[in-house]
């Protein structure tokens, strides 16, 4: 029975692992083909026009398409069956994919800011805002449809690295309206429009660097689940008829996902056997959330009556 058991576990197991695999395997072409055609249309661009604010924003999907490459490499790995070397399998590589990708936004963002400053330091350009314009609305619409596509993967996924992906090309839909604008205001009103505008699309991304290297260092750290979330999880376990207590919940990130270690109290006088079955509803349960990976749980007696 016991071996059947285990038999059923890893044939589930394997079914959630494909879909994510699938998943992983659309956010990551998504990404990389979408970030490569926009880095190309816009370096045309940002050559012909000389733009800084246009350059900051091809130097910006630039980046974003080496990034997308790791990134697909990266879930890859991440998605691999456990093994001597990782018995806990290789969920740990995604928050460091994710710390890649914004490593790869903050080199894009220094030579934004370079960029910039010659301008600001060196010879006033005017482009005419005709090819600039029809090109960055372009990459704008673009970037929405990977955003909303992307971000829903990561939200069914719960994925660090993919909602990285989206949180980028949600700000590369503002540095686009930033260069637009720096494009528009050189033309119209003042050359100098334009680097500033490159400067604005860099500290964007400077932004956007900070809240993902902070968000994946948790993940790296073992950072403890937010407090509602921990509250929800003892609510689970209480509401399991069997449960008499839940006294002590430890959720921490092990990667992407929860390890939870809990203890419960069920009646001393139950039979061993029935306790266990309290304890597996009590697992089944929890790592039925999408956030939880792995749940490990202590059983203790309530209370033993002496004769």
């Amino acid at each position: 029975m016991k071996r059947g058991v285990v038999r059923l576990e890893r044939v589930r197991a394997e079914v959630v692992d494909t879909r994510r695999q699938l998943l992983y395997l659309r956010a990551s072409l998504i990404t990389i083909s979408g970030n490569i055609l926009l880095t190309a249309v816009k370096a045309v661009l940002a050559w012909f026009t000389g733009s800084s604010a246009v350059f900051s924003d091809a130097a910006n999907s630039l980046a974003d398409t080496f990034y997308s490459l790791l990134m697909g490499v990266g879930l890859y790995v991440s998605q691999q069956p456990a093994d001597e070397s990782h018995p806990q399998g290789h969920s740990l590589f995604e928050p460091m994919v994710s710390l890649m990708i914004a490593a790869a936004m903050a080199l894009a963002g220094l030579a934004a800011l370079w960029q910039s400053i010659q301008g600001l330091l060196g010879e006033k350009t005017v482009s005419e805002p005709g090819w600039s314009t029809a090109v960055l609305l372009g990459a704008v619409l673009i970037k929405v449809v990977m955003y909303l596509m992307v971000q829903g993967i990561g939200r069914k996924v719960h994925s660090p690295a993919i909602r990285a992906s989206a949180r980028d090309n949600l700000v590369d839909i503002i540095t686009s309206v930033t260069a637009l604008l720096g494009v528009w205001g050189s033309y119209f009103i003042h050359p100098l429009f334009d680097p500033v505008a490159g400067l604005m699309v860099s500290l964007w991304i400077f932004r956007a660097v900070w809240g993902i290297a902070w968000e994946n260092l948790g993940y790296l750290t073992g950072r403890g689940a937010p407090v509602e979330l921990a509250d929800k999880i003892a609510a689970i376990a209480a509401g399991v008829p069997g449960v008499d207590q839940v006294h002590r919940v430890i959720a921490e990130y092990i990667g992407p996902q929860l390890r939870v270690d809990m203890h419960i109290n069920v009646d001393g006088n139950m039979t061993l056997e029935l306790a266990h079955s309290i304890g597996e509803r009590v697992n089944e349960r929890i790592e039925s959330l999408p956030e939880v990976d792995l749940v490990f749980i202590h059983i203790e007696p309530t209370e033993i009556e002496k004769n």
